[in-house]
């Protein structure tokens, strides 16, 4: 790892320099710490996936092979002058070739190839991003981009977002506000101020907190188009379709939690698989969607209220009948989240290993072609 440091840092701090004066200038460099970075981050997921010693003896194996090839590489770095000497005998058979002129064009076509490797394919992704005891999940179909919710910690969302997004792209089609609560909001702030976002869909519901009055207030400032939520709309993803389910045109009153029982419920569809978000809402508003007979059958369910008690009732997860259960939370939360309960009623429907939560797996990502299905986990 440590050969990487100086690129990383230095890199860095010239793009944190350059993005001051000139951006396009700063984006270049960018790229360059990205590689020296991607490398750094590329040897912490190797080696993480050994043990610890404690846990069992050191394989020799691997010590020998490792030590065997830094020497490898010290070996080389003594004798450069007569290895570049012989990289200049190689290239004779091309007139007018010198070392300085392959360099650049090879560092220029590492780029190129690894921002190909970024490039979106025709897949729909899912991925329920690890942000602590809050929501954020992120939607991507080619190139198109849709973040609902951005949890509790704008560093969180930041990492998150870095992780799952090419790292050349920073435009979101869509952000989507399912209620503002602080948990759901907080990363949304930092996401506008650093991302181009071009639209947000939100609940009309009346809040007069400080940090709604800054995420509006953004809004404005930057010009982003906004769309009240309303059930009936209806967002295309080239092949995949996003239905707002909730809130209705009449919200719901004199509930447990008004807010929470209107935020905003998507399903979201590509053939044969679906995927239905539920925010917070509790057991009121599943009753009503229910009794409205709203398309509610889903292949993945993002389950409400980070398990709480007051929601996924039994009959809800009857009409939904989801085959994967994902539970957003943090391990340390106070709640008590998952409530004992629920996780019951979920393990009876599903069965434990049909259950993912952010807590224990961090971004649970989903790949679906509209016909098969694939779960990746981050651990």
């Amino acid at each position: 790892a440590l050969p990487a440091l100086p690129g990383t840092i230095i890199g860095g701090a010239l793009a944190g320099g350059l993005g001051q004066v000139f951006l396009p200038a700063a984006q270049v460099v960018g790229w360059v710490a990205w590689l020296f970075t991607s490398y750094l981050l590329l040897m912490v997921r190797v080696f993480a996936v050994y043990p610890p010693v404690e846990s069992g003896p050191v394989n020799t194996t691997l010590i020998l092979l490792y030590y065997s090839t830094l020497a490898l590489i010290i070996w080389a770095g003594s004798q450069r002058r007569k290895l570049a000497e012989l990289i200049p005998g190689a290239l004779n058979s091309f007139p007018g070739l010198s070392v300085r002129w392959v360099v650049f064009p090879l560092a220029v076509l590492a780029v190129l190839v690894l921002a190909a490797a970024t490039m979106p394919d025709d897949n729909l992704r899912v991925s329920f991003l690890d942000v602590g005891q809050g929501n954020a999940i992120l939607i991507q179909k080619g190139s198109q981009q849709v973040l609902v919710d951005g949890g509790p910690d704008p560093r969180a969302i930041s990492l998150a977002l870095g992780t799952e997004m090419p790292f050349w792209d920073r435009t979101i089609d869509l952000v989507v506000l399912t209620h503002p609560h602080a948990d759901h909001l907080t990363g949304l702030v930092a996401v506008l101020k650093r991302y181009q976002v071009k639209r947000v869909l939100y609940p009309d519901s009346a809040d007069d907190s400080l940090l709604y009055n800054e995420w509006s207030s953004i809004i404005e400032e930057k010009d982003i188009a906004r769309t009240p939520a309303r059930a009936g709309q209806r967002i295309r993803l080239g092949e995949a379709l996003i239905e707002v389910l909730n809130p209705q045109m009449s919200l719901l009153t004199g509930t447990e939690s008004d807010m929470d029982n209107n935020g905003v419920v998507l399903r979201l569809e590509m053939d044969e698989v679906s995927f239905l978000l539920t925010a917070d809402i509790m057991r009121e508003a599943e009753l009503a969607l229910i009794t409205r007979r709203a398309e509610l059958t889903s292949t993945v369910l993002g389950v409400a209220h980070h398990g709480s008690s007051t929601s996924t009732t039994a009959g809800f997860l009857a009409v939904v009948d989801p085959r994967l259960a994902v539970i957003s939370l943090d391990k340390d939360n106070r709640f008590g989240h998952p409530h004992l309960e629920v996780w019951q009623r979920l393990a009876q429907k599903l069965g434990q290993g049909n259950i993912y939560r952010t807590d224990e797996r961090g971004i649970i990502e989903f790949t679906t072609d509209g016909n098969r299905l694939w779960v990746k986990v981050e651990r």
